[in-house]
């Protein structure tokens, strides 16, 4: 054996590799031996300076017999035998038994993972990890129960079907193969724009029927909900109707013309035009409002309502703008007798200067009633038309959530398109793990980035190349009939993916935790910290733009919104370094780039600081802002809406609008352990009470539909972001004399 003091000098000067079980070659790093060891050794008792003394002697002798006996790679069984070997040499039998205990629980934990029968016995005991995964899935019905069997079986196939060292980074936590219960075991897409505007106009097939162009409003409408439908049944993602007032004001105008050659016959000249206005309106409402019943009501066959989102709010002439206004009143109305919150469709309003932004604006009415929904039932979102397209290099709304497509030249047509697109998956790097794994050691990080950045480009890759193996056959009302093209039923899918058509994401969560772990928890301010989070995104951005070029697809970064991940990597982190403080501890990791949601600066300061990471995490981003009860002053949110428009592109308002059909309770419920109570009578029954908070970038009823740990412990910590500014009256709102100027120059400190 090697002498000791010659140890340091070979493991520095050697290019030892490890040969991992998938085949990979890694460095040789004796760190991870000596953190298996401690981990193996707090079983036995408390770690004291002479304990870690003892253990670094352990290791210092284990690297000795492995440069003595290898000449640049051990495989990692070998690794694990000499370790075992060594310390029972030395004596400390109880200390080997403790690690080959852990060593056997690591391949036990790893195997369990494509356990089926391990799995569905975690289904049927309700277990949360699995049963509220998702938000929008109620795991009390027959069709949610059938899909969640069958995604465990697809998980487990899914899992054999990967690159080994893709699923092992996987099942490790060092990185998240999103949607691991559709893809890689179906050749399904993510989320999409439907082109809903080609299949009104062109008709379409959809079962045994051919669907020909609708000559109203009502049946425009009927037709997108069957559409929605279908195409969510045959992808994994959210869909989104792209300036829906514009697609339906053509078909609304259908309507008039009906209306006014009947007023001819029956009405004076002077009042015909008014009739068949009238009667339009009415016709207008009707229509968006059975659209908005009908999603609600649709169940796709993953068992839950369809993701969907109407983008909306640019259309300047009549029909457009009593489209915007219906949909608009509907929400405000509200579903049902009770009058309660719809969660779907997604709205996303979108502010244009000249058109909606200033009051002279001739839309400015609109965006009056778009504040009054929005404080009334959080939606909708808000896009900022000038700032999406300098962000994105278009304009467009999102699909799903916060996903969004680049800017795109049909090279057969020179023009700018952005319905028909689609999204093939993501990938999200946990950075969380990888600044606590570099202890604080920059160079350690951007090492363990790049390893990690490696790995997601290979499962991303493998996306593209799983979804190109599709048939027009296997989704015709895709690849087929519109929603993304109409290729011949023998046709390449991949015509309509590749020359960067498609985006395929890489995401990332946690980028407060990782200032955290180098500068402190209130690294926000800091302005070399905020530097060093803004080259992380940045390296990450133009690792997608290589990867781009490189293949032909387009590898957008993408702010992960980790509604069921939030819980997964901290949990699975907790597990690997313990309760760290300000990370591991809150038990949930923050999304993406978002300010920590524990700390209550100003909209305005909150919103500053998020502001740049969008222009390199342009594939998926969202912001939002905390509020208290603004329902009475909806100008202070118009406020922070025209601060935001110069600044962020996508902004969504979180404010409280719970209610309690018991007392008659408007407001904030309490959070309890794994729900949320009325403050006023203490109910907590879902049926007779309206719980909504905003899941990730969608809203969602946590009261019904109960959602992971680390998602609930998030919610639950979010402080109000307007509360103890100064200049806010005490219910939280801006007086409506102020101006935007006046308003910013008193929330920044």
């Amino acid at each position: 054996m090697m002498k000791l003091e010659e140890v340091e000098k070979y493991v520095n000067d050697r290019n030892m590799h490890v040969v991992k079980r998938d085949g990979r070659f890694v460095d040789f790093n004796d760190e991870k031996i000596y953190n298996a060891l401690v981990k193996a050794e707090k079983q036995l008792s408390e770690m004291t300076p002479m304990l870690e003394q003892k253990l670094r002697a352990a290791v210092a002798r284990i690297d000795g017999e492995v440069f003595s006996r290898f000449a640049d790679n051990v495989k990692i069984y070998e690794l694990q035998s000499i370790v075992e070997h060594e310390l029972l040499d030395m004596g400390e039998y109880d200390l080997a038994e403790a690690y080959i205990g852990y060593r056997t629980t690591r391949d036990l934990e790893r195997s369990k993972a494509t356990d089926i029968n391990f799995t569905i016995n975690k289904l049927l005991k309700k277990d949360q990890t699995v049963v509220n995964e998702n938000a929008n899935k109620d795991s009390d019905v027959f069709n949610t129960q059938r899909d969640l069997t069958a995604g465990i079986v697809a998980k487990s196939i899914g899992l054999k079907m990967l690159p080994p060292h893709v699923a092992n980074a996987h099942q490790k936590g060092d990185i998240h193969y999103h949607d691991l219960d559709y893809s890689p075991y179906t050749t399904m897409t993510n989320c999409c724009l439907i082109n809903f505007k080609d299949m009104l106009a062109n008709g379409f097939k959809m079962g045994n029927a051919e669907v020909e162009s609708p000559k109203s409003i009502g049946t425009a409408t009927a037709q997108i909900s069957q559409i929605i439908a279908n195409v969510a049944s045959s992808q994994y993602g959210g869909c989104s109707a792209n300036r829906i007032d514009e697609v339906l004001a053509p078909y609304a105008q259908k309507n008039y013309e009906k209306h006014l050659s009947d007023a001819k016959n029956w009405v004076i000249p002077e009042k015909q035009e008014d009739y068949a206005r009238e009667k339009t309106q009415k016709d207008i409402y009707d229509a968006m409002q059975s659209l908005e019943y009908e999603i609600n009501t649709l169940f796709t066959s993953n068992g839950q309502t369809p993701f969907t989102t109407l983008g909306f709010g640019l259309g300047e002439d009549w029909f457009a703008r009593e489209i915007q206004k219906a949909i608009l009143n509907i929400r405000i109305k509200g579903i049902g007798s009770e009058h309660r919150t719809a969660i779907f469709p997604k709205l996303l309003f979108t502010l244009k200067r000249g058109v909606n932004l200033e009051p002279s604006s001739p839309n400015y009415d609109i965006k009056q009633l778009a504040l009054e929904c929005s404080t009334k039932r959080m939606y909708p979102d808000i896009l900022s038309y000038d700032m999406i397209t300098e962000i994105t290099g278009s304009f467009k709304c999102s699909m799903g959530c916060r996903s969004f497509l680049q800017g795109w030249i049909n090279p057969e047509t020179g023009e700018d398109e952005e319905d028909g697109r689609m999204n093939l998956g993501v990938v999200t790097v946990n950075l969380p793990r990888i600044a606590m794994e570099s202890k604080g050691d920059f160079n350690k990080f951007w090492e363990i980035f790049e390893e990690r950045l490696g790995i997601a480009k290979d499962a991303l890759v493998y996306r593209v190349n799983r979804a190109k193996e599709a048939s027009p056959l296997n989704a015709p009302i895709l690849y087929q009939y519109g929603a993304f093209g109409r290729l011949k039923p023998q046709g390449n899918v991949d015509d309509l993916f590749k020359n960067e058509r498609a985006t395929v994401s890489l995401g990332y969560i946690g980028l407060y935790e990782v200032g955290t772990v180098f500068y402190g928890n209130a690294w926000e301010t800091n302005a070399e910290a905020k530097e060093f989070t803004l080259q992380v995104v940045k390296s990450m951005s133009e690792a997608c733009a290589d990867w781009s070029q490189e293949y032909g697809y387009h590898f957008s970064l993408y702010s992960t919104p980790s509604e069921s991940l939030t819980d997964r990597f901290c949990r699975l982190d907790t597990a690997k370094f313990g309760k760290v403080p300000d990370i591991t501890d809150k038990e949930y990791y923050t999304n993406s780039f978002h300010y920590d949601i524990r700390k209550n600066p100003t909209p305005f300061e909150k919103l500053e600081f998020e502001a740049p990471y969008p222009h390199y995490a342009s594939g998926g981003f969202i912001h939002y802002v905390e509020y208290p009860m603004i329902q009475q002053n909806p100008k202070a949110l118009e406020a922070v809406w025209d601060f935001a428009y110069d600044k962020v592109g996508y902004l969504g308002t979180n404010t409280p609008i719970d209610h309690c059909y018991k007392c008659d309770f408007d407001g904030d419920f309490i959070p309890t352990e794994r729900g949320f109570k009325c403050p006023n009578c203490g109910n907590t029954d879902p049926k007779t009470c309206d719980v909504v908070k905003r899941t990730c970038g969608y809203l969602g009823n946590p009261q019904a539909r109960p959602m992971v740990n680390g998602r609930h412990k998030e919610i639950s910590a979010r402080v109000k972001h307007m509360n103890g500014s100064v200049g806010v009256l005490s219910d939280g709102a801006i007086r409506e004399s102020e101006t935007i100027d006046h308003a910013k120059s008193k929330f920044v400190k």
